[in-house]
């Protein structure tokens, strides 16, 4: 009987050891809805997905993966809940997430003196750079799944944001969906969103080029005084354009300044390079 339990322990601390995936679905906790491109991972251990369109994830984990690590859900405008691995299934998982109960007052700015300004880098070089959303390893696309790339964006002005524009230089995809997140940077990185908007855009048919997004239904103000901010571009959904499918990049250039950032998945810790994309935001600043 002993031996037996011994045999148990270790099949199953080898088992846990390798891949595993938890499968489920996000809702709103009232209405039961599913919640599309809901974001989920690990606070820290690179380990992060979103949900698709129809609010179902699968999160893959690995041996640095332990019971008590807690995984976070979160969505823009609901309440963020966290669940420890060991409190959730492999598969038929139901994680409901509450509606945040805010009541915003109007705001109403008025630019007496306004100027359009270009943030960020409008040019393109010689497109010999390229900052990719994909490593050698990955095998699968939805491996990309939750990454996020994007700039640091220095505020000398109070600026109502018009559009944002990035240079693709490679696409190989029929359609790539994306969330535009906008962050406070604090000690060098970017940490909360400040900007609580669900902005969601598609880039269809292998579009390369300059891509417009743009951001005026959203009313877009940003503050002088938050000094530093960083905007991102998160991978949310991809259909490829043939099974060979793989790649999808922005042109760059070497910068002395670390003005970039990126992350693996979400939740993950923030890397900064230095390489300046083409990526720019078109406002009117006062």
């Amino acid at each position: 009987m002993k031996l037996n339990c011994i045999l148990f322990l270790l099949i199953t601390l080898n088992s846990y050891s390798q891949e595993k995936i938890i499968k489920g679905v996000i809702k709103d906790g009232e209405s039961k809805f599913f919640l599309q491109y809901a974001t989920i991972g690990i606070s820290n251990k690179n380990i992060g997905t979103v949900s698709n369109f129809d609010g179902k994830f699968s999160l893959k984990l690995n041996e640095s993966i332990n019971e008590n690590d807690l995984v976070t859900f979160s969505y823009v405008g609901y309440q963020t809940k966290t669940v420890a691995i060991s409190n959730l299934n492999l598969v038929n998982n139901e994680i409901e997430l509450i509606p945040e109960k805010r009541q915003l007052e109007e705001v109403v700015v008025k630019f007496k003196k306004s100027k359009p300004k270009i943030l960020g880098r409008n040019s393109k070089g010689l497109g010999l750079m390229h900052t990719n959303f994909y490593t050698y390893e990955e095998k699968d696309v939805d491996d990309r799944l939750s990454k996020e790339i994007g700039m640091k964006f220095k505020l000398q002005n109070d600026c109502k944001i018009n559009d944002l524009n990035f240079n693709i230089t490679t696409n190989e995809f029929s359609s790539l969906k994306f969330r535009l997140n906008i962050y406070q940077i604090e000690n060098g990185f970017p940490t909360e969103l400040i900007v609580e908007k669900d902005i969601i855009f598609e880039i269809k048919d292998e579009f390369k080029g300059w891509f417009y997004l743009d951001l005026k239904p959203y009313d877009i103000l940003l503050e002088k005084q938050r000094e530093n901010i960083a905007i991102t571009i998160q991978w949310v959904e991809s259909k490829k354009a043939n099974e060979k499918s793989k790649y999808f990049s922005i042109s760059t250039a070497m910068s002395i300044l670390e003005t970039s950032f990126f992350r693996e998945k979400s939740m993950d810790k923030w890397t900064k390079s230095g390489q300046g994309l083409s990526f720019y935001l078109n406002a009117i600043c006062r």
